[in-house]
């Protein structure tokens, strides 16, 4: 999860100042807004183990899924957030990722790979943006803040940009992708604080990066539950002298010892969240709102007034919450049979059933939001061949108004043209009127940010029948899923394997554009009409059964015998080829994308061509450079304005 200056996105967006500055004084107090879960298998109906996040950037971020090769011994790994270089003596394992367009990152295509699984079956998550106290960053800083006290020491430090993309290039287990990062923090320290959670078919991982040079990983166990939105001293227990379980810096106890600010739990053991991380009160109220949240939503709720107390300002609008006490990484959920379809929609969670902390009506922070860029969710057999151990359910928008789509990652070579690829326009991204003005055609992505678009803008008219809607999809996905699944078990060779997960992932896009591309159209009809007598009813919601009228073909396409596979884009109705609209510029060698070896540089070779004109201000054309990631702060039928809070695009702050 990153951040920018506000003002400075507003500006780069050509949006006025005056507007910018009314909607920052509005913005709910926290700036880091991912959220990240894991549920153990003794947790779950399928006794499978999920764990996830949702990235919040800004509102109307495009992001990408793909598949990066493998690469020869020599292939380099660099950063656009500093200067760290890490060089493979190997050939590298092809993975998949989400990542950023290149119009962000300077012509870069390798920026954030975010979330993944490689042909190992190795799967990440990263990351979760969390903080350090002033004891911990006067001892050991990050590279980063480390440089800006004096430039004379190098911002080497690993960080977002490049921990999902080493971990899944270098690793053939969750161990060794923990070993290889913590190993990098040792030699180049790390830029910024942050979690992240690496797995394989037999172990989970949550990797913690506690201050410059001090890190820490735990073997997740099966039979607990965590949500963390960006908290940083959440409370846990682990034996350093474990090796089995736990994995650390050398100096993570000594250091702080040394330099005296440990802190220690009252039987006098060891407490590295509280060392390390930083104080209640300076935790946002934003995270604690999403914090309980979440519990709640797990059923394991906190109370008002014995646990917390929410906080409001001078004028009585609420901010959030603030606990009275420190509060556990690991609990006990109300339950012991969570679904595949419940944990998909935990990270569209908005509080609805906690008075006060309703993101709907109370104006807090909400674990689905409209800045919310994707989520991710692994679903995890135990045991299973690492090929086809972890199914990846992947959304490519904000959570409340999305689908999450099934993708077998570690064994895929291609993916489906109905995910727009990093060649496509940006423009659409900054469009101020998205009822007239359509996104590029056969672009998952940007359907989905639509749908969100909408829905947020006008929650009353939409949001009800569009959630019902996504709802009974999201439920098909799911159960035809199982059947694909089960072709996919009974498959024995790795090359038939390969050719089912490619022609799945492909056949679920489809099915899943088909019908979001069909919803989207019927909300921009309704919008049109403005006709609001009648609740938006999408036509192919069945009422009575909360199902669709007319199911998905995912199953069926997926297993076909047929030669012709369901990939060829065209319009909803009729697929077909589609002209491919201004030859959008291709990464060239995939060994050096936009000139990894020279962070922040233009180069030609790997300048971005939108295939649209673009007729937006300020946004990026062809060749635009700058430093940080921007986003259209607006969308919507008419002159439609982004609720307060959702202005901003956030990244770490770079400056």
């Amino acid at each position: 999860m990153r951040k920018t200056h506000p003002v400075n996105a507003l500006k780069k967006l050509g949006i006025g100042l005056a507007f910018g500055a009314a909607t920052i004084m509005s913005m709910p107090t926290s700036a880091l807004a991912c959220t990240q879960m894991y549920m153990g298998k003794d947790l779950t109906a399928d006794g499978n183990t999920y764990y996830g996040r949702t990235e919040d950037i800004g509102t109307r971020y495009l992001k990408h899924y793909g598949i990066e090769p493998s690469h020869g011994p020599g292939h380099t790994y660099s950063s656009n957030e500093s200067e760290f270089n890490y060089t493979s003596t190997k050939t590298t394992y092809r993975y998949s990722y989400v990542r950023d367009h290149p119009a962000e990152w300077h012509g870069r295509w390798d920026a954030y790979s975010e979330a993944g699984i490689n042909e190992k079956g190795v799967s990440c998550s990263a990351t979760l943006s969390t903080s350090y106290n002033d004891d911990a960053k006067a001892a050991d800083p990050t590279t980063n803040h480390a440089h800006k006290a004096d430039p004379k020491v190098k911002n080497t430090g690993i960080g977002e940009y490049s921990y999902a993309g080493v971990i899944l290039g270098e690793s053939a287990t969750a161990r060794e992708g923990v070993e290889l990062i913590g190993s990098l923090i040792d030699e180049q320290g790390v830029y910024s604080n942050d979690q992240l959670i690496i797995a394989d078919n037999n172990e989970t991982w949550l990797f913690a990066a506690l201050s410059g040079h001090q890190w820490i990983a735990m073997k997740l166990t099966d039979d607990v539950a965590s949500v963390n939105p960006n908290i940083s001293n959440l409370n846990f227990q682990v034996n350093l002298n474990d090796t089995e379980n736990c994995l650390h810096s050398e100096g993570i106890q000594t250091m702080p010892e040394e330099k005296g600010f440990a802190k220690y739990f009252d039987d006098g053991q060891f407490d590295i969240a509280q060392t390390y991380g930083a104080s209640i009160n300076i935790t946002s109220t934003g995270s604690w709102s999403r914090y309980i949240q979440g519990r709640d939503y797990f059923m394991a709720p906190l109370t008002e007034t014995t646990d917390y107390e929410i906080v409001k300002n001078k004028n009585g609008a609420t901010l959030g919450a603030m606990v009275h006490d420190m509060q556990p990484l690991f609990f006990q959920p109300g339950k012991s049979d969570w679904n595949t379809f419940e944990l998909i929609r935990a990270f569209g969670n908005r509080g609805e059933s906690v008075p006060g902390l309703n993101a709907n009506t109370d104006g807090v922070s909400g674990i689905g939001s409209d800045r919310n860029a994707e989520a991710n969710l692994f679903q995890i057999r135990k045991g299973y061949d690492p090929e086809v151990a972890t199914i990846q359910w992947e959304m490519l928008s904000c959570a409340e108004f999305s689908v999450a789509i099934p993708l077998y990652s570690a064994l895929m070579t291609e993916v489906s043209p109905y995910f727009s690829d990093q060649t496509v326009t940006y423009d659409h991204c900054g469009e101020a009127d998205i009822v007239n003005n359509e996104e590029p055609e056969n672009s998952i992505n940007y359907v989905l940010m639509d749908i969100n678009s909408l829905c947020f803008a006008n929650r009353t008219q939409l949001a009800t029948g569009a959630r019902a809607y996504l709802d009974a999809l999201q439920n098909e996905l799911i159960e035809q899923n199982k059947e694909v699944d089960a072709a996919m078990l009974a498959e024995t060779t790795s090359e038939g394997r390969t050719a089912l997960a490619n022609k799945a992932g492909k056949a679920a896009t489809e099915s899943t554009y088909k019908k979001c591309k069909a919803l989207l159209q019927e909300m921009r009809d309704y919008l049109k009409a403005e006709n609001f007598d009648e609740p938006f009813t999408p036509s192919d919601l069945n009422t009575e059964t909360h199902g669709l009228k007319q199911s998905i073909t995912y199953a069926k396409d997926a297993l076909a015998t047929d030669p012709v596979t369901p990939d060829q884009p065209g319009t909803p109705d009729q697929p077909g080829n589609p002209e491919k609209p201004g030859n959008p510029e291709k990464p060239g060698n995939p060994d050096k994308p936009g000139n990894p070896d020279k962070p922040g540089k233009d180069d030609a070779t790997t300048t971005v061509t939108t295939n649209k004109k673009n007729t937006k201000g300020n946004l990026p054309t062809t060749g635009d450079t700058f430093d940080g990631r921007m986003v259209a702060a607006f969308a919507g039928a008419g002159a439609i304005i982004i609720a307060a809070g959702g202005a901003a695009l956030y990244r770490r702050n770079r400056e």
